[in-house]
């Protein structure tokens, strides 16, 4: 499955989210570290609730953790690389550590900024967000989740991080709907498990299953969107059913994040033969688009058929 022009990316999507929802919620407050999203946007009679704080990420988190105390819903925007590193001392103290409503919105997640270079990927934020006793943590894999994740997290009573993509892809084919917390089956199988977090990732583990399809081999394809809270029960099943064939798959560095998560959770209820595909123990030195880095590290469908093979020891 690739992606095409007629898609909007999840960035857009949860900005066209926030905008509409600024003018129904009186409490709502947007922030933004001037990134560009909201440039040209008309917010109408909700224009004095978006406060462009400029290239100060970590004085927007305190400042978002200020009018959450004076009752106000704040919702940050930056690039995930910058929430998770340079204003991350914020996050846990003025944020986490009280349980504010900030919704934090990361933008450019994973490799989606890979033309920028190692300092703009973000490979670290989900193990750095995920062990901040409070927070939520959020993937959507399309743009019609982000519109629905967004909008269930405005609920949440405490903090909640929300990585996005960049760039566009297609919607996922599902059964069911959207629930925060709750992981979705979106292909079933009984020889492996396939556990994706992510557009692009899930997109690549729907792509595997049909090729292993061909071969004779079903996996199931389960794709997480909540990190934290972690759907343990779905992610148990679907490990059971493949009598603990797991293979998980993230753009992410492959320590403390989405797949060591899974692992995590199964290590205590069942004897698992896990993989974790991700980016491995290094920084990608090479400019380039999203897909080409991903490619490059092996964050593909052909890396997912390669790994069930192994699992099953097929040659």
């Amino acid at each position: 499955m690739s992606s095409s022009g007629k898609f909007r990316s999840c960035s857009e999507i949860a900005r066209d989210v926030v905008v509409k929802q600024l003018q129904q919620i009186p409490n709502l407050i947007c922030l933004d570290s001037d990134t560009g999203l909201y440039n040209g946007v008309d917010f109408g009679s909700a224009a004095d609730r978006f406060l462009n704080i400029g290239i100060s990420e970590q004085t927007m988190m305190g400042a978002a953790a200020g009018l959450a105390q004076a009752e106000m819903r704040p919702i940050v925007h930056t690039m995930a690389a910058f929430a998770a590193s340079r204003a991350v001392e914020s996050v846990k103290i003025d944020i986490a550590l009280n349980n504010l409503p900030v919704m934090i919105v990361a933008t450019h997640g994973g490799v989606s900024a890979g033309h920028l270079g190692p300092t703009h990927h973000a490979l670290e934020d989900l193990a750095v967000m995920r062990t901040l006793p409070n927070m939520t943590v959020i993937v959507p894999a399309d743009g019609r989740q982000t519109q629905d994740l967004v909008l269930q997290a405005m609920q949440n009573a405490g903090p909640t991080y929300i990585r996005l993509s960049k760039n566009s892809t297609p919607d996922l084919p599902r059964s069911a709907p959207t629930r925060l917390g709750d992981a979705l089956t979106l292909r079933r199988g009984e020889d492996v498990a396939v556990f994706a977090c992510g557009p692009r990732p899930t997109l690549a583990a729907l792509d595997a299953a049909d090729i292993l399809h061909d071969k004779g081999i079903e996996v199931s394809v389960t794709e997480v969107h909540t990190i934290k809270p972690l759907d343990t029960s779905s992610v148990h099943a679907a490990a059971m059913q493949a009598c603990g064939r797991v293979i998980t798959v993230e753009e992410h560095w492959i320590y403390g994040g989405f797949g060591s998560a899974v692992i995590e959770a199964l290590c205590t209820a069942i004897p698992v033969q896990a993989r974790r595909i991700g980016v491995r123990d290094h920084f990608v030195h090479v400019a380039g688009n999203q897909q080409y880095l991903l490619d490059l590290e092996g964050i593909n469908a052909a890396t997912i058929v390669r790994n069930a093979e192994e699992l099953l020891n097929v040659h």
